[in-house]
């Protein structure tokens, strides 16, 4: 009898957890979460018809050369490149003497063989961009306690790459009246979203706020060269775009003509590999 009472306290222990379980099941169903001013206002990049789109496509040298005009104009005041060599932009259609002067303008940290004291010097084609800032402390004291990420990858680490940079640098705008495709207005849905001092609105950036101020903000920022395209604030948002993945891809013309002959190589052994079976093993039983 006790063995059996105790049977019946343990069904319903039993009973009850697996009661809580399901009640909590359904309530995490049907409890959707509570919507956030970075869920509702946050944009996808607008999508760009670039040269390097596709399996055929190949990047535009004189894109890329003006995309490195704009990073070295307007970008690297803030932002590295530590893991591009000078040596490297031969791909965009610089001869090595033109290398050569872009390397020994910037001075890249070195060590006194004499003293093994740090030092700088004048860079060669073997060397890789140096670092802006020479640690996180120095770059936080001069970006309002933000740290500029290095530009190599981030064509490949940002979701949208070349879409995104270029719709990050001409997507700030005012805070104020913002609306969202839905015509919901930020402030009205969320008053405390408001943009904090310091910081600057954009829809394209995760959170809606970001440390940088537009970096491109007028026509004819960068001057181009003669037979070149308008310097607007969008062209030069795309040149910058192209180059920075080139900078995160710079094997991707040669990626995608491996790839090509390897999908005809695979058709080809595949033609061949059916007329075997239908000469030797069509007329066999199996």
């Amino acid at each position: 009898m006790v063995r059996f009472l105790g049977g019946l306290v343990g069904l319903f222990f039993a009973g009850m957890l697996l009661l809580s379980f399901i009640w909590g099941a359904v309530s995490f169903v049907s409890a959707p979460p509570a919507p956030t001013a970075e869920g509702e206002f946050h944009k996808h990049p607008r999508e760009i018809a670039w040269s390097f789109n596709g399996p055929l496509g190949k990047y535009d040298k004189q894109q890329l050369q003006r995309g490195f005009q704009v990073y070295t104009e307007v970008c690297s005041a803030c932002h590295s490149l530590k893991q591009v060599a000078f040596r490297d932009l031969e791909a965009l259609g610089y001869s090595p003497a033109e290398i050569k002067a872009i390397a020994k303008a910037r001075q890249v940290p070195d060590v006194d063989p004499k003293t093994g004291e740090m030092s700088t010097r004048p860079g060669i084609p073997a060397d890789h961009f140096p670092l802006v800032y020479p640690n996180d402390v120095a770059a936080r004291a001069a970006n309002n306690n933000a740290i500029p990420p290095d530009l190599s990858l981030v064509a490949k680490s940002r979701h949208g790459g070349a879409d995104y940079i270029h719709s990050l640098l001409t997507g700030f705008t005012s805070q104020q009246g913002y609306k969202n495709e839905d015509g919901k207005e930020l402030l009205k849905e969320f008053p405390d979203a408001k943009t904090p001092e310091g910081l600057h609105f954009n829809p394209y950036f995760a959170n809606l706020n970001l440390a940088m101020a537009p970096p491109l903000t007028a026509e004819g920022q960068v001057s181009y060269g003669e037979g070149q395209p308008k310097p607007t604030v969008d062209q030069m948002a795309q040149d910058v775009s192209a180059f920075l993945t080139w900078a995160a891809e710079p094997k991707m013309e040669a990626r995608k003509s491996t790839g090509i002959a390897v999908v005809f190589f695979l058709l080809i052994a595949t033609v061949l590999a059916w007329m075997s079976y239908q000469n030797i093993w069509s007329t066999k039983e199996h």
